[in-house]
């Protein structure tokens, strides 16, 4: 259900930056299609892989292009960027559990 909710916000902040368009709009795309892509690697190293260390490198930078993102987002649109707020909560949540089980899991 989260995952629905926060997908659904990535969605809409995306929109609202395509449709708002100009020069930035090449930047924010492509940090919007590099996070989606580190967002699907995470779920393989993790649930797949069970490399836990790997994947909790992955989710550090997963977290940093949500945060590029969000920035390239806020030139454009407030709205867009402040939609992206949640994901990135959930991300460092995400971080933390996918830290304590490496640690436990070593």
């Amino acid at each position: 259900m989260v995952w629905t909710l926060l997908y659904l916000l990535m969605g809409i902040g995306m929109g609202l930056v395509f449709a708002k368009g100009g020069p930035e709009l090449t930047k924010a795309e492509a940090f919007w299609g590099v996070q989606l892509a580190l967002n699907f690697s995470w779920s393989l190293l993790f649930f797949n892989s069970g490399n836990y260390l790997a994947a909790l490198l992955c989710l550090i930078v997963l977290w940093l292009m949500i945060l590029a993102m969000t920035g390239a987002f806020r030139t454009m649109s407030r709205l867009a960027a402040r939609l992206q707020v949640p994901y990135l909560v959930w991300v460092a949540f995400a971080g933390y559990l996918n830290a304590a089980v490496w640690v436990l899991n070593r």
